[in-house]
């Protein structure tokens, strides 16, 4: 280590400049730096789940929508609020991106003919606003609210309520997310309509909510980011009382994140919700080894070392657990890899490369500017005194060991009984605060017209043109109303079905699937030949006329729901001659919870399995290995079960934070194991060891978790639920696992580690 430190301090003024500059270098091409909010960024181009979704969009085109909804409490068949709606329909119809739009008023209304009752009209339900007299608006409004196929659909039953539908084209966000510049076209068909009206136009579907990813996410970032380095410089400085106490460890971090973002840059990632936070998560792994090597420095010059020795020293004690933090941190974050959530799999690459080369820059950069900083520290106290102060921890835990492990023990079981109240929910609109827009606008839609999420059922006949069948649109009239029954968050079902039926009353005034099978065929001929251009039904069935779309608008649930409704759709129609599979992105959200449930525990399970392992060789005292383990599972069982205990549910937040927790309790553990057999070889007593391990650890320990606990509760304020949560669980899970290795395992290597050393 001596040749080392004569390396360091020969190229010293080389190492403090050009590290810097090299990371400048590199963080040029931050500029080129790009946030990705589409929904496909969740799933790996060979996911299952994505494949199935890019079938159903080739065969029966794209899902994804944008919904424009308002209210008037004066009722919307008036001529201001239909003249709005068909403001907004043509305008939509002419704009880029937009396949088809659907509303009140081109809602293609199936009719006799009232002077020629044999006759049968397929027209726009609303002509002629302009000239609209009262009596037909009321006449409209009348069919409308009694009409099943618009009735919590288009329009509330109270009437007061419409939404306009813009199918977007197929693929529209596959190369590239075009959602932002969807959303400035509608603002600007909306600008005016505002201005005109006074109406709020509230706004759902792909494009608004990938715009709220994105949006939030560069919130987050560029708020977050600074507030954390400020805070976290802030908590050093009073910590420290010197300015390269804050500016030392900060300039670790800082370097650590700017080479990890330029690197994501080059090889071509975009930033999501998540990596957004990258910087965050390399304050929490670059920090730690900063502030171990600045605090014994300190206490070395303070304690009247010079300042080379100072350095040596705290390599000295500090080299090996450092090199074993940051192997164990980023094999923590490393598992996050085998998750199948692709912003989960790269915030695991970038953080676990991020853990190698806060370890580089800490032991060569950080010590040659501590190197440079040759001035003189006044000399506070010495070496015997300072122990002297110490002693009382040593005795405290020697002397109520038992009575620590049975105490925190107790609370630790009732936290942990937390646990049976836990639930996994990964709903992508409750990611978002109430008080954003998407999320109020989704809530809006919800309580006063129709579900906002749709499930787009696809029912296999098993045969071409088996859709005609009588028997097969019976079976699925059957479904609709069992599925609705069972699930009063079923808001509304629309298919073929429905037109099938509505020609049936216009021309046999009975409101049922005709038995025979040509006359279903010859409705559905009919019915497509009466549409306008646009308004074709090929986004009903597939060309073969085999499979049929059914859409339901369902509410905003957990998604366990989902999955209990989804497995209920499946076990429904197995049951029957046909198949029936559920598609559409809020399906692909909700089979992605399971996906999430694996992050979290396989990737904790391995995490653990792995530190185990290399503490088992590090320290190869296998009988009491287990207590080696327990104080980095402890916090994370803990910190599920608080989340039991208050309501939090697990979410891909929470799945990151796992990995966090574990990063962070393991650095922790192995600072004070590593100079606690340290201590123990040289013959020291238990209580003296307990000391010394406080001396040269626990007050590094202790720095760290205040400033990780502040730096992370921060993200309490933001307005992406998963980083709230996030906030909250670590910063818990940080003051547990502080109690935990500074109380509970010193604890109880008192009670087990009887071994005796001989000094050597």
């Amino acid at each position: 280590m001596k040749n080392y430190i004569g390396f360091l301090q020969k190229f010293r003024w080389l190492i403090a400049i050009g590290v810097p500059l090299i990371v400048l270098a590199l963080a040029s091409n931050l500029k080129h730096l790009q946030m990705n909010g589409s929904y496909r960024i969740w799933f790996g181009e060979e996911s299952k789940t994505l494949k199935d979704y890019d079938n159903f969009r080739t065969t029966f085109g794209n899902d994804d929508a944008l919904i424009i909804s308002f209210q008037d409490k004066e009722g919307i068949f008036t001529q201001k609020a239909l003249q709005s709606i068909d403001n907004i329909t043509q305008a939509l119809w002419k704009m880029k991106y937009v396949a088809r739009v659907d509303s009140i008023t081109n809602y293609q209304y199936v009719h006799a003919n009232p002077d020629e009752p044999d006759d049968i009209v397929v027209e726009d339900f609303i002509q002629n606003i302009s000239k609209a007299t009262s009596n037909y608006l009321v006449n409209r409004k009348e069919i409308a609210i009694n009409d099943p196929l618009v009735v919590d659909g288009f329009i509330s039953r109270d009437g007061t309520t419409t939404m306009i539908s813009a199918r977007l084209i197929p693929k529209v966000n596959d190369d590239s997310d075009k959602s932002l510049e969807i959303m400035n076209l509608v603002n600007t068909i909306l600008a005016p309509e505002r201005e005109r009206t006074g109406y709020h136009y509230w706004l759902n579907g792909g494009p608004p909510l990938n715009k709220a990813f994105v949006t939030i996410g560069i919130n987050d970032a560029t708020t977050f980011t600074p507030l954390i380095l400020i805070a976290s410089m802030i908590l050093l400085f009073l910590l420290f009382r010197r300015a390269g106490g804050a500016l030392i460890p900060i300039g670790v971090v800082l370097f650590t994140f700017l080479t990890v973002l330029s690197v994501q840059v080059l090889l071509g990632y975009k930033l999501n919700n998540f990596t957004a936070n990258l910087p965050v998560f390399v304050v929490a792994i670059g920090i730690a080894d900063a502030v171990h090597i600045y605090s014994i420095w300190l206490m070395q010059r303070r304690e009247g070392d010079k300042n080379t020795q100072a350095v040596l020293h705290s390599l000295e004690k500090n080299f090996l657990p450092i090199f074993l933090t940051s192997l164990t941190t980023a094999i923590g974050f490393a598992t996050l890899t085998i998750s199948k959530v692709i912003p989960v799999l790269t915030l695991g690459i970038a953080t676990a490369s991020g853990a190698i080369l806060a370890f580089i820059i800490s032991i060569i950069w950080m010590p040659s500017v501590l190197l440079i900083l040759n001035r003189e520290v006044k000399v506070t106290v010495n070496s015997k005194e300072k122990s002297k102060k110490s002693l009382g921890y040593g005795r405290f835990i020697v002397t109520h060991d038992k009575r620590i492990v049975i105490v925190t023990t107790l609370i630790f079981a009732v936290l942990a009984m937390g646990l049976f109240f836990v639930k996994v929910d990964s709903n992508t609109i409750r990611y978002f605060d109430k008080s954003v827009e998407i999320r109020k606008s989704t809530e809006f839609l919800m309580e006063n017209l129709t579900g906002p999420m749709a499930y787009e059922i696809v029912v296999d006949s098993g045969h071409k043109e088996g859709i005609k069948e009588p028997k097969f649109m019976q079976t699925v009239e059957l479904f609709c109303k069992e599925f609705q029954a069972t699930f009063p968050e079923v808001r509304h079902m629309s298919s073929l079905m429905d037109t099938v039926k509505r020609f049936n009353k216009v021309v046999n005034h009975t409101d049922e699937i005709p038995d025979n099978r040509n006359l279903i065929a010859q409705y559905l001929l009919l019915y497509s030949l009466s549409l306008p251009q646009g308004m074709e039904i090929n986004d009903k069935m597939d060309i073969y006329e085999q499979k049929l779309r059914v859409t339901g608008q369902i509410d905003i649930v957990d998604t366990s729901k989902d999955l209990e409704m989804i497995e209920y759709i499946g076990e429904w129609w197995d049951k029957t001659p046909y198949k029936a599979t559920v598609e559409g992105q809020t399906a692909m959200f909700a089979y992605m919870q399971s996906d999430v449930t694996d992050t979290l525990i396989y990737s904790l399970s391995l995490a653990i399995f792995l530190v185990s392992l290399i503490m088992l060789m590090i320290f190869k005292r296998f009988k009491i290995l287990w207590v080696f383990i327990l104080p980095n599972i402890l916090p994370v069982i803990l910190v599920v079960g608080l989340m039991g205990w208050i309501g939090i549910s697990i979410d891909i937040g929470v799945a990151i934070a796992g990995a966090i927790i574990i990063g962070v309790a393991v650095d922790d553990t192995i600072h004070f194991l590593v100079k606690y057999f340290d201590a123990r070889k040289r013959g020291l007593s238990m209580q003296d060891t307990f000391d010394e391990v406080l001396r040269y650890a626990g007050k590094a320990i202790l720095f760290t978790t205040i400033i990780l606990s502040v730096a992370f509760s921060l993200f309490a304020f933001s307005t992406f639920t998963p980083n709230q949560n996030f906030g909250i669980v670590t910063a818990f899970a940080l003051i547990v696992a502080l109690v935990v290795d500074l109380l509970l395992l010193p604890a109880l290597l008192s009670l087990a580690d009887e071994e005796t050393y001989s000094a050597k």
